[in-house]
């Protein structure tokens, strides 16, 4: 099948929060290819603000699997919806049961996707290589665009953040103590999965030896799902500390982080959030196997930086790790604190 000069295309993601942002290069790709294209992208409602106000989108479409299309029944009349879009293609760049079913349902007649679920449904079954993690994960998104014939690879992160939601960050870092221009380090304590989680107590005293050694100004960082992990830090802290555990929007913590000097975080979305965003991060992983390692999700920053280490597990066994997750403990406190140094433009105090 030709594709018109100006199709119109789907791009499907509905997975998490880092991997809808590491889908964004794949937006700009097919506007830059297609100026003249209809572009949607499907998401989880929860993920509105990631990608409202993307200059690269014509629409944005909520798939709500959570909710009012949790069943079979509502993926049928979600589908049904969908078909009055007439779509002459779809991208489906996180290939899941309902949402390939979705696109075949509404009679998209190009159906793109990794074969991971339902292969036989979509008319160009990609091979499932993504778990050998060989590249990364924004690179096999727009390795997918080979197959309408896009030639080009734009790699730019994009997630927009409105005036207002600068305006709402600025008042409330105002309200702590922060001024503008003032700068402060990010730490992010949440992932969500333990093999991810690098020990409370190593970032309670990284924000310790921040504010003492580095004079800067710690924001503790945490969403809805991550609260124990932030209150576990937080209750380890001696120094000044100021906290944002679960309150912010995605478009809030976007702002927040904008501002911020960099970011320490476990593997997890702020990651490519604060990358998004111009903002360089010191990004933690335990775990190393395949496709969990950061050779597939590390960050895109040009400034960033990944501390990891290979203690030699065979296989890694991620959650069911039998060992106490010895990687995450084998990354010091020193280690971090000169990465972030190096990447926010810290200097110890008592240094020019």
């Amino acid at each position: 099948m030709i594709l018109p000069v100006a199709p119109r295309l789907l791009i499907v993601r509905t997975d998490r929060i880092g991997d809808l942002i590491l889908s964004t290069p794949v937006f700009r790709t097919l506007r830059a290819q297609f100026p003249g294209a209809y572009l949607a992208a499907m998401i989880r409602p929860e993920h509105r603000e990631l990608v409202d106000g993307n200059p690269d989108l014509n629409a944005v479409i909520p798939y709500d699997k959570s909710g009012s299309e949790k069943s079979w029944i509502g993926t049928v009349r979600f589908a049904q919806r969908l078909k009055r879009d007439r779509f002459d293609a779809a991208v489906i760049l996180h290939s899941t049961n309902r949402t390939v079913l979705a696109t075949w349902l509404a009679g998209i007649p190009r159906r793109i996707g990794y074969a991971r679920r339902l292969g036989r449904l979509l008319t160009d079954p990609i091979p499932y290589v993504k778990r050998f993690g060989l590249r990364h994960e924004l690179e096999y998104n727009l390795d997918l665009l080979a197959r309408l014939g896009v030639t080009r690879r734009e790699r730019i992160l994009t997630v927009p953040v409105p005036p207002a939601r600068e305006a709402e960050a600025g008042r409330w870092l105002k309200e702590r103590g922060i001024a503008p221009g003032e700068r402060f380090v990010v730490l992010h304590p949440g992932a969500s999965c333990p093999s991810k989680r690098w020990p409370a107590e190593r970032f309670a005293e990284t924000a310790d030896r921040l504010a003492r050694d580095f004079k800067v100004r710690v924001l503790l960082l945490t969403g809805p799902d991550g609260l124990a992990d932030g209150r576990a830090v937080a209750a380890r802290v001696s120094a000044p500390l100021i906290e944002a555990l679960g309150g912010f929007s995605l478009g809030q913590t976007a702002a927040v982080l904008k501002r911020a000097a960099c970011l320490v975080s476990n593997d997890s979305g702020p990651v490519h959030l604060a990358s998004a965003v111009g903002t360089p991060v010191v990004s933690i992983f335990g775990r190393w196997g395949g496709g969990l390692s950061p050779a597939r999700w590390g960050p895109t920053g040009p400034e960033s930086r990944v501390l990891h280490r290979d203690v030699g597990c065979r296989p890694c066994l991620a959650h069911r790790c039998p060992i106490g997750f010895v990687c995450l403990s084998a990354i010091s406190v020193e280690e971090v604190l000169t990465a972030a140094g190096q990447v926010g433009k810290l200097h110890p105090s008592g240094t020019p």
